[in-house]
């Protein structure tokens, strides 16, 4: 059967309706979380910033992990989104995320459409570390930085909310609510991640804003208010510091 051009572009533009509606519904939804200025009463605190890069593939969002060297001085061989600590050359949080992204998996900072800057967490070494959220494209092919990364994989983001693989203990330094862990089985290598801890949190609250879902297991925050929540969370551990 002959297809004409007219024809091909049609079914082409019409695939693409689906993956135009996730991404913007999804943009709406984290948008409205978007921390802004918000926090900018807190003191002065050593920073860090993570790019979540977020894209659709066969219908379904989907983020991007990594495999962190295991020669690393700090959170040798753990996954983790694409980030680092802030640099003086760095104007903000997502002048961090984005620097931290290319220098690490090749992403340039112009194939990053960034949708909003998330609620900051105190990791366990005193950082506030604050989560960058951005679209990139499903055809984007990560160069890894061998110094810094093994290894790149993807996850549906709705992995995230299945209490399958998850699991939870309480009481770990540092953390908000209960302390999470997932074990994904990448079905492109064969390999099996052990994602936990702020990383692990990190995922959970997107999928939860951008799904507009609830875990089947308990996320340890108010979904319903979640500012309220994390600044509350954020005042105990800057009394503690």
């Amino acid at each position: 059967m002959c297809v004409s051009r007219s024809s091909a572009l049609l079914l082409a533009e019409t695939e693409c309706l689906p993956t135009m509606h996730i991404k913007e519904k999804a943009t709406d939804l984290l948008k409205r979380f978007d921390i802004g200025d918000k926090l900018s009463y807190l003191p002065v605190l050593p920073k860090a910033s993570v790019l979540i890069p977020l894209f659709v593939k066969d219908g379904q969002l989907h983020t991007l992990l990594t495999l962190r060297s295991k020669e690393l001085r700090t959170s040798a061989g753990e996954v983790c989104f694409p980030g680092g600590k802030r640099d003086p050359s760095d104007t903000d949080d997502v002048d961090t995320a984005l620097r931290e992204a290319e220098e690490e998996i090749g992403l340039r900072p112009d194939d990053v459409e960034v949708v909003c800057t998330l609620f900051p967490i105190i990791n366990k070494t005193g950082l506030l570390v604050t989560p960058v959220v951005g679209f990139i494209e499903e055809s984007f092919h990560p160069s890894p930085n061998p110094a810094e990364v093994n290894a790149v994989f993807t996850v549906p983001l709705d992995f995230f909310t299945s209490e399958k693989d998850h699991y939870a203990a309480h009481g770990a330094a540092g953390m908000v609510g209960p302390w999470h862990s997932f074990y994904f089985e990448d079905p492109d290598s064969g390999s099996r991640y052990h994602i936990f801890g702020l990383t692990a949190m990190f995922a959970i609250l997107v999928s939860t804003v951008a799904l507009k879902k609830t875990p089947e297991f308990e996320v340890g925050f108010d979904s319903k208010d979640l500012l309220s929540f994390f600044q509350e969370a954020l005042h105990r551990r800057i009394s503690k510091l």
